[in-house]
């Protein structure tokens, strides 16, 4: 159970890897609140007693959210400022934490919903390489979903170090910053793509797309612009999203009958620290089973982006079975997709 201290140290901690991740107004916001939350207000209380563990729970970004989507809305001039790199970052928070507490204190429920196409550059990298070692034909199976923009695998365009994938005419072309060997050319077939989340959000719902807007760095209006452009794919074309356990989900999806000559690949992007120590064992053995199972003529492959903390950095590991069951790292990228750097 963490403490005071913990708490203060998680925002600080934030700070760090907001600043390895290119963004220094948001660190600079994470670092002031580690001094500027007292406990004058409710929002400022339940941060300093939080009662789980701040970094798992993603407490920092939780409250970040809800000041960038205030500082959005321009109802707090000093505070919209204050996200534009402007002012003195104690004064205005200790004052907004306060003014606006009501408004505040509901970010704290839930954790955040990163929501960032460029992830799924990650993602396909790791299916060009499953997709070279067993085939073309890829069923996706997604956990932790969120609004489903990953879910758009399938319908985004890809230039990841020259190598291109996707529609052509695709509205969104992803091209991140490829700083090593490019991927393998493979040949790839994404078949079908569904996904599961424990509270899935509708992005195309004005109050949830401002909500998910917060939760995007004020460094990176690119991001934004992203966001808006595949939640426009979105209303135009539903993904197969439902709401529903992790565990209880992925289990169905495995022991459903597996066509011939199709991969079915479990995928995730920084998902894993939310499930908790249950929720993980269960479907690593889950996956081990399954493994266990697998065939040259019905593959199966876990391809998953999660962070390093310690080194502040994401890693892309891959797994797949027969042939390749040991766990390899392929690449570390940006929190957010911006780079990938091959391994």
């Amino acid at each position: 159970m963490a403490d005071e201290a913990t708490n203060r140290e998680a925002f600080r901690q934030q700070a760090a890897f907001c600043a390895a991740m290119d963004a220094p107004t948001t660190a600079a916001v994470c670092d002031a609140l580690a001094t500027a939350l007292t406990r004058d207000g409710r929002t400022g209380r339940t941060v300093l007693d939080w009662p789980g563990e701040p970094i798992p729970d993603a407490l920092p970004l939780r409250l970040v959210g809800g000041l960038h989507a205030l500082a959005r809305t321009g109802i707090d001039p000093e505070l919209t400022a204050l996200f534009g790199g402007e002012g003195e970052p104690q004064a205005i928070l200790r004052r907004v934490l306060l003014d606006r507490d009501a408004a505040l204190l509901p970010w704290l429920d839930g954790p955040p919903q990163t929501n960032e196409p460029m992830r799924s550059a990650v993602l396909m990298t790791g299916l060009l390489e499953v997709a070279k070692r067993h085939g073309p034909r890829v069923e996706l199976l997604e956990i932790g979903s969120s609004a489903g923009l990953n879910l758009l695998i399938d319908r985004y365009r890809f230039d990841l170090g020259g190598v291109v994938v996707g529609p052509q005419d695709a509205p969104v072309t992803i091209r991140p910053d490829w700083r090593g060997a490019p991927p393998p050319s493979a040949p790839i077939r994404i078949e079908r793509v569904r996904g599961v989340d424990i509270q899935p959000l509708d992005a195309t719902a004005p109050a949830v797309a401002a909500r998910l807007a917060g939760y995007i760095w004020a460094d990176q209006p690119k991001r934004q612009d992203r966001l808006a452009a595949a939640t426009a794919m979105l209303r135009e074309r539903p993904v197969d999203l439902v709401q529903g356990d992790a565990v209880d989900w992925l289990r169905a999806a495995l022991s459903e009958p597996q066509a011939a000559g199709v991969i079915r690949v479990l995928m995730h992007s920084v998902v894993w620290q939310y499930l908790g120590d249950t929720r993980r064992a269960a479907i690593t053995t889950m996956m081990t089973q399954a493994a266990a199972r697998a065939t040259a003529d019905r593959p199966l492959a876990w391809v998953r982006m999660e962070p390093d903390r310690v080194l502040q950095r994401q890693e892309l590991i891959v797994q797949s079975w027969p042939g390749h069951g040991e766990a390899q790292m392929l690449a570390t990228a940006h929190a957010h997709g911006a780079w990938i750097a091959p391994v």
